[in-house]
């Protein structure tokens, strides 16, 4: 396994964990200033802009990355830097394009998801948070783009600090913001919500300032490098952007499939309610839904999408070369760390569903429920965003266009029959087949064009699930024995009951990977090390 996947990929799991916690953490403050069901407004404006920002950025930051990651292990230093100066050009207006596009889609988009007049918010005020969000569209792709430069150049750092920093700052604008709007103007809840998704703008100028910084930092190593490229500086930009539209479009669609699946719910859920005679919740559980546990579900799915980021450049290096050895090792260890540190977080999640909702939002029978069955689809979402880049590395790009239409045809096909049965549940069901086909597809290319084959990762799959299943009942067992005291009825209790049944769990599961010498196995002679010390 190389050591740069690893490091890579620690680096930007510990900068997604750090964003992903503070992106939840602040919904807590921001839940208790404008209620549950203003935050159903800020949700309707994120997805169609996160629809437009895969458009803005058409896969062109990890098309950088695996270019600039080719051309650095064939020594042409000089390919990278053209094609780094050209595509900023197509970042800025595509940006630009995005961003107009945006803001005058913005109120024929608010009319379809606006299904009865018994819904919560209005279609100007649909469209209003809409047209505010899409000015980071402008920022956004040039930024992007300069993180995908840094990952060519396998230095994750720049990525993840400068994610931190942008998730500081747009949570910091949004909490004053909101405070302000409510306490020193006299605005509405809506009229807040509407202030705080603008922050996206101002998070993005701060993500960008850090990669300036860190540009400036290692400018001259790379000037270095560049001055004793062996490239003869002969590759045309023509040949390289011909070769990148190949793959272009595979790559802006794994990056939009989340986005895509949330757009249908948000296009036919409200539609499939009020058929049932339920439009006047319907705009609340489409919000807890695509906002509420999808935030909570998404941690878990860091590890995927930090290995996602990580292994692109990395084994295009070794597909490059042609060291097959060296990409079946680091699939190997991608299948193993990805099940070994998603799975008992999303067993956690499952069984403290009710105390999580209600720490981070409020008692609520309904947003445990969806959050409960939710919990499993986040495994499908690590999986894909690793399959689909994966097939990306190998080449096999037009897969994973036909995967992803299946799978969201089958979402598309089922969502609303399923939501008129289970209601907001029924829309995960869906999501989860549609996204568990797409992942089969994915992973049954990779395995049949590697010819990749490994019995110990199929046997330590299951010794992962068995420790996860031990690990469950004991977190079980903890929390039936806290209840014997009373339920959780306030904030406090759930966080007590949330801590205690958390670390029994972790201890349980960390003295099963550490006892039987999976953990070390995964993670290295470091490790080993230090578990030596201990007598492990």
């Amino acid at each position: 396994m190389s050591s740069n996947l690893v490091k890579g990929t620690a680096i930007l799991s510990i900068g997604l964990f750090l964003s992903k916690a503070l992106g939840l953490l602040y919904v807590i403050p921001l839940y208790a200033m404008v209620g549950e069901e203003n935050l159903g407004l800020y949700q309707y404006a994120y997805i169609p802009y996160n629809i437009m920002l895969s458009f803005a950025i058409s896969g062109m930051p990890i098309a950088v990355s695996k270019y600039v990651s080719k051309y650095n292990a064939l020594g042409d230093y000089q390919a990278g830097r053209k094609l780094l100066k050209s595509s900023q050009w197509i970042m800025i207006g595509s940006g630009i394009v995005s961003f107009l596009l945006l803001f005058f889609l913005a109120e024929p988009i608010a009319q379809i998801v606006r299904a009865d007049d018994e819904q919560a918010f209005t279609v100007d005020e649909i469209a209003g948070v809409i047209r505010l969000v899409s000015f980071a569209l402008i920022v956004v792709p040039f930024m992007s783009l300069t993180r995908g430069f840094f990952q060519g150049y396998q230095q994750f750092t720049p990525t993840a600090v400068s994610q931190l920093i942008e998730q500081i700052v747009r949570i910091l604008f949004v909490l004053a913001g909101v405070y302000i709007v409510l306490n020193f103007t006299e605005g509405s809840e809506k009229t807040a919500i509407s202030f705080a998704v603008f922050a996206a703008f101002v998070g993005a100028v701060a993500g960008l300032a850090v990669l300036y910084f860190y540009w400036r930092r290692e400018k001259p190593e790379m000037d270095s490098l560049l001055a004793e490229s062996s490239g003869s500086g002969d590759v045309r930009l023509k040949d390289m952007y011909r070769e990148m539209l190949v793959y272009i479009f595979p790559i802006v669609l794994v990056g939009l499939a989340n986005p895509l699946f949330q757009f249908v719910d948000m296009l036919t859920f409200n539609r499939a309610m009020a058929s049932i005679g339920l439009a006047s919740v319907s705009d609340g559980q489409l919000g807890m839904l695509n906002f509420s546990t999808h935030k909570i579900v998404m941690i878990p799915v860091m590890i995927g999408t930090a290995f996602s980021m990580a292994i692109i450049p990395i084994v295009t290096g070794y597909f490059t070369k042609g060291d097959r050895l060296g990409m079946t090792r680091s699939l190997d260890q991608v299948f193993q760390i990805t099940a070994f540190m998603t799975l008992p977080m999303i067993t956690g999640l499952m069984i403290l569903s009710d105390e999580l909702y209600h720490l981070l939002f409020e008692q609520s029978r309904v947003g445990a429920d969806i959050l409960r069955t939710y919990a499993p689809a986040s495994l499908l979402f690590a999986l894909y965003s690793i399959s689909g880049s994966i097939l990306q590395a190998i080449d096999r790009h037009k897969w994973i266009v036909l995967n992803l239409m299946v799978g969201l045809l089958l979402k598309l096909a089922l969502n609303i029959p399923l939501i008129r049965l289970f209601e907001a549940e029924g829309a995960i069901y869906a999501t989860v087949i549609g996204y568990g086909v797409a992942v089969a597809m994915n992973i049954g290319v990779a395995v049949h064009t590697l010819r990749y084959r490994s019995r110990m990762v199929i046997r330590r799959l299951f010794l992962i699930l068995l420790f996860n299943a031990v690990m469950g009942l004991a977190a079980w067992g903890v929390l039936r024995g806290l209840y014997l005291f009373g339920e959780a009825d306030g904030k406090g209790d759930a966080f007590l009951y949330i801590l205690i049944t958390g670390i029994a769990g972790a201890v349980v599961y960390a003295y099963l990977a550490f006892r039987s010498g999976l953990a070390q196995k995964l993670f290295g002679d470091r490790l080993k090390r230090i578990t030596k010390k201990f007598g492990m």
